[in-house]
């Protein structure tokens, strides 16, 4: 088990649960523990200790509430049966509402996460995360392999309940006290539109309900896993999204499309099956954590939760852009527009997020792009004015990121005049929204057939952002082709 960031009692009162605990230890391993020191729990009402000193280092929990201790203790041995990397229970008195289980050391997944990582996911983080997903299709087989639903709490399937139970968690504790608007009675109907989609699901899994970060220990490089306690029957998506977007482990895209295909191979998935809902599954995990931020935070006035949420913000933004859902729900996605629009979200916490200016080169014979899945703002540059390559043939065929059209660009003062406009006009957006932790800003340039004079002011535009603020740049040509650089 981890030690979250230790926190004090004060000094002479002892807990509630310290002298059955240390009693309860004596009792197991005959002898008094010499520590007893007190370790930040999760958001549950659990309290957790370590004990050592004595025949050995062991957690303590004290849980008050004795149905959510019995899943966790018939849990816990039906996974080690199993051969599943899960603490051994060495006593309990549920009684009492205590146990004593195996002390894992204080290194969890996120620890180990946030001590390597730099600007990229560096290797040993990446097969962290997938010796992880090794065991998630083992976990999520336990339904066929008897494990017994009966003891689950407070619900044994992932059901319409528990999913309006989740909905209504985000409505009230975030919508409401974020003061996002939103007409009732609409999102009522897309509530139960987005329910009747997530059933339509495969659920014939083991739901660990909590898969993230925090939840994973490391010991000597080995995977171990904790707090499973409201597991229940439920769908396969739900603990991949829940690892994933695990809001302040902030994987970026491309690492998360690259582990989802890593599980995708080792589970055996059906790719176009499992990916129909997957990113459905990915809202509901990213609603009820926002719930529970707004409870923590807005509500109980624990600030420190709200840390999370310009994160959660950052990944509703990307889901509008790169998420296309089989479920129609117009006021649901109006208030995740709502709140990726909002400034007052993303300033909680000292998180800096970090901004991607997607830049695109186009003809307006073809249309000009739109961003309709993001903000909706940005620019759009009209390069038909400068001097135009196509008409010369020898550059007809070539592109603006060929040589001999660069070089005629960089030599007409009109270009140059005309970048340096662009770049004094995107200087200060770039420099407002780094600033205001906003995440996206788009640039497009179009000229008549949107191969020379667009395609040049776009890479010239990408490869300054990038110089000059360090900021991540997604770069396309629509009318020829070319992947972000």
């Amino acid at each position: 088990m981890p030690l979250k960031n230790q926190e004090k009692e004060t000094p002479g009162v002892k807990p509630l649960p310290e002298v059955p605990l240390r009693a309860l230890y004596k009792k197991t391993f005959g002898a008094e523990p010499a520590s007893f020191e007190p370790l930040k729990g999760d958001g549950s009402a659990r309290s957790l200790f370590r004990l050592g000193g004595g025949a050995r280092s062991v957690i303590g929990a004290f849980g008050p509430d004795k149905l959510e201790n019995r899943a966790f203790l018939e849990f816990s041995r039906h996974f080690r049966a199993q051969q599943l990397p899960v603490p051994e229970i060495y006593a309990e008195d549920q009684a009492q509402g205590i146990y004593l289980e195996e002390d894992l050391g204080n290194t969890t997944l996120f620890e180990f996460l946030s001590a390597e990582r730099g600007a990229e996911i560096p290797q040993p983080v990446m097969a962290a995360y997938n010796k992880v997903l090794d065991w998630l299709p083992k976990f999520q087989a336990q339904v066929s392999r008897g494990l017994d639903l009966k003891v689950c709490y407070p619900r044994p399937v992932f059901d319409r309940q528990s999913i309006m139970w989740d909905l209504n968690y985000f409505k009230y504790y975030f919508l409401k006290l974020a003061k996002i608007p939103f007409n009732e009675a609409r999102l009522e109907e897309d509530f139960t539109r987005f329910a009747d989609f997530l059933l339509e699901a495969p659920a014939d899994y083991f739901l660990y309900r909590d898969f993230q970060s925090r939840n994973i220990m490391l010991k000597d490089g080995e995977p171990w896993f904790i707090d499973y306690q409201g597991g229940r029957r439920g769908p396969a998506q739900y603990d991949l999204a829940s690892l994933l977007y695990d809001a302040k482990a902030d994987l970026p895209p491309e690492t998360r499309v690259e582990l989802t295909n890593y599980y995708l191979k080792t589970s055996g998935q059906k790719s176009a099956e499992f990916m129909k809902y997957y990113h459905a599954f990915v809202y509901i995990r990213i609603m009820q954590a926002m719930g529970a931020y707004g409870l923590r935070g807005f509500y109980e006035r624990k600030t420190h939760f709200l840390a999370s949420v310009p994160y959660a913000v950052r990944n509703i933004e990307w889901l509008l852009r790169n998420a296309e859902l089989d479920v129609k729900t117009p006021e649901l996605t109006a208030c995740f527009k709502r709140i990726a629009a909002s400034s007052y979200l993303r300033q909680f916490g000292q998180t800096r997020l970090g901004l991607t200016v997607r830049i695109m080169s186009f003809s307006y014979k073809n249309g000009v792009p739109l961003d309709d899945r993001g903000h909706g703002g940005g620019f759009i540059f009209d390069c038909r004015a400068l001097p135009n390559p196509g008409r010369h043939a020898e550059y007809a065929q070539l592109t603006g990121r060929d040589a001999p059209v660069i070089d005629f660009l960089k030599k007409e003062p009109e270009v140059e005049k005309f970048l340096q406009n662009v770049f004094a006009m995107t200087d200060m957006s770039v420099e407002n929204y780094q600033a205001r932790n906003f995440t996206s800003l788009s640039a497009a340039f179009g000229c008549t057939g949107g191969r020379h004079r667009s395609v040049y002011c776009a890479e010239a535009l990408a490869a300054r952002i990038k110089q000059k603020y360090g900021a991540r740049v997604e770069l396309a040509h629509r009318e020829i082709g070319g992947t972000p650089k």
